[in-house]
């Protein structure tokens, strides 16, 4: 089989440093109740955070890996953020090789009068906007740092029919944080990766987009 070049450490020695993280984290671990497809995923993510609570917390819908590796294969599929963190942590060569942009419109100046005009965060116009751009259908949405964006983005699947193809949803926090992933989780027709509890962060959704890039490369090599 032919090894992973484009998401893998570009230097030996960092190759060899991660890899010996990931049997670390193998040998440490033990049993566990993922599929040979999400442990990459929720190995990835404790490597992020040196957190072992994510063997457990984290939860897949039953479609998510597959729609993941289907999105990233089928190249040019946007990744939508709630913030800039997101956009700047996932790598541009492993997204170029998948053809795939990054969008976030936390900062936009018509997206801070909206929110300060509608008494709502800057999260949730963000995510509206990004409807109204046309982003989301289609997209991997990852949110890691604003339960608002979640909730407002469940609403919007919900009542206005959007459809993203996978929702990383990894908000942090003590203020509706855990209340937006259960809510998310209770989704069945869009396919999403959560954390339970108030645990979650930008670098875990780093994280998991950088697991299916590199799971959909072997599958890449595979063929």
């Amino acid at each position: 089989m032919t090894a992973n070049t484009v998401t893998e450490q570009i230097t030996a020695a960092g190759r060899a440093i991660e890899h010996d993280s990931f049997a670390i984290i193998d040998a440490e671990a033990g049993p566990h109740a993922y599929t040979a497809e999400q442990w990459p995923l929720v190995r990835r993510m404790i490597h992020a955070n040196a957190d072992f609570e994510f063997n457990g917390l984290t939860a897949f819908h039953p479609r998510a890996m597959a729609a993941g590796l289907a999105a990233v294969q089928k190249g040019g599929t946007p990744v939508v953020a709630d913030v800039e963190m997101i956009c700047v942590g996932l790598s541009k060569p492993r997204l170029r090789h998948f053809g795939m942009t990054t969008h976030h419109y936390i900062s936009d100046a018509d997206v801070i009068e909206q929110a300060k005009a509608e008494n709502s965060t800057r999260a949730v116009q963000a995510m509206r906007k990004a409807r109204r751009e046309g982003r989301l259908d289609g997209a991997i949405v990852g949110i890691g740092n604003a339960p608002t964006a979640l909730i407002e983005l469940v609403r919007l699947i919900r009542e206005e029919g959007v459809r993203p193809a996978l929702v990383v949803g990894m908000p942090v926090g003590f203020v509706s944080a855990a209340e937006s992933k259960e809510l998310l989780m209770t989704l069945s027709d869009t396919p999403w990766i959560a954390i339970r509890g108030r645990k979650g962060g930008s670098t875990l959704v780093v994280a998991a987009i950088h697991a299916l890039l590199s799971l959909a490369e072997t599958e890449q090599n595979r063929a």
